[in-house]
């Protein structure tokens, strides 16, 4: 059985959820609490030498991290993951910039607010500034479109 060790306050790990449960994969989910030290764990390390998550385990045994790369694998042949090169290239386009531009801004600021419980003022202005920027960039992109 397909196992998927994430944390389910992260939303790289949420997408690959999403995704699964779209498709109607049967899964196990083993919450893996990063708060708690858990993708630090011996055993945790052994799937995943980066500490990261998500991480799945396939049936057969072989692992696969990164929450991009899983959406890549388990979207092949789906509606998902177009067949067009163009129009793949440009979901890919979308994913990388997510990971480079909107998790180390957004997604920092909301786990430092969420889960540390800072103020708005307590977090990094720049943090919050490259923030802004990714979000005026998906609504630009977004204007418009289906």
């Amino acid at each position: 059985m397909l196992t998927v060790h994430g944390d389910i306050r992260s939303g790289n790990c949420l997408k690959v959820k999403w995704l699964l449960d779209r498709l109607g994969h049967d899964y196990r989910w083993v919450e893996t609490d990063v708060m708690a030290g858990t993708t630090r764990s011996t055993e945790f390390l052994a799937l995943n030498p980066a500490g990261q998550v998500p991480a799945v385990v396939l049936a057969d045994g072989r692992t696969l991290a990164q929450s991009n790369a899983i959406l890549g694998f388990f979207g092949e042949g789906t509606p998902f993951v177009p067949t067009d090169p163009w129009d793949r290239a440009r979901m890919y386009e979308w994913l990388f910039w997510e990971q480079y531009s909107h998790e180390p801004y957004i997604a920092v600021a909301r786990f430092q607010r969420t889960f540390l419980g800072k103020a708005a003022d307590e977090i990094e202005p720049r943090l919050m500034e490259r923030g802004r920027a990714a979000l005026e960039r998906m609504e630009a992109a977004l204007a418009g479109a289906d």
